[in-house]
């Protein structure tokens, strides 16, 4: 049913994970998978940004999986320092090719955008990426691939986990960034904009003919 909201839990490399899947109004080819931010300071599936970058993700025509990395609410397993999640993310993209199909644009927000920048590297299922507060002064941000695929990138001015300067110099203008103004890491008070950003990003991408069939990486 268009617009409806409904759990899952599916498969991954240690044990079930838990997911929530949004269908959109008005469907068109594709799905999109979008992470949360880190298990160890209280992100989960449910989190604000989470559920404005799912909104906009439906609102373009594209059924949308957010999922609970291991450890985190239903899912099993336990935290892995990024190495598993890179997995559990891969594992959720081989979910919505399963239930959903080709083209998939994926992303995430903080620990989560992390997470999916490494779980996407030469994958040809992906061919979208949208990155929010992509923490790059921090731990989780250490040696990243930049996107190969379209990409917006979202960062609050105000960001200390991923100041936007420091954002643009790791990016070396490989991918679109907007700058929220005024606005921190979480977007407090700013998450409608946040919101917008997106939907206008959203709305200029042109995705790929589900009818051609990519090559598994």
């Amino acid at each position: 049913m268009p617009g409806r909201l409904h759990s899952t839990l599916f498969e991954g490399p240690a044990g079930k994970l838990e997911g929530l899947w949004k269908e959109p109004e008005t469907p068109r080819p594709g799905s999109a998978v979008f992470a949360h931010p880190h298990p160890l300071h209280g992100g989960t599936m449910h989190n604000k940004v989470v559920y404005r970058a799912v909104a906009a993700l439906t609102r373009s025509g594209l059924a949308t999986l957010r999922f609970n990395f291991r450890g985190v609410g239903l899912s099993e397993g336990r935290y892995d320092a990024g190495r598993g999640e890179v997995e559990d993310f891969r594992a959720a993209l081989d979910e919505a090719e399963r239930t959903h199909g080709l083209p998939i644009v994926a992303g995430g927000f903080s620990f989560g955008a992390a997470i999916a920048l490494r779980a996407i590297v030469q994958d040809s299922r992906v061919s979208a990426f949208l990155g929010i507060g992509l923490p790059v002064a921090t731990e989780s941000g250490r040696i990243l691939p930049r996107p190969s695929v379209p990409a917006l990138f979202v960062v609050g001015e105000r960001d200390t986990h991923g100041p936007p300067a420091e954002l643009e110099r790791f990016l070396s203008g490989t991918a679109s960034v907007s700058v929220v103004a005024g606005a921190g890491h979480f977007f407090e008070g700013s998450l409608e904009a946040l919101g917008e950003t997106l939907t206008d990003f959203l709305k200029t991408l042109a995705l790929p003919d589900p009818a051609r069939e990519p090559a598994r990486p």
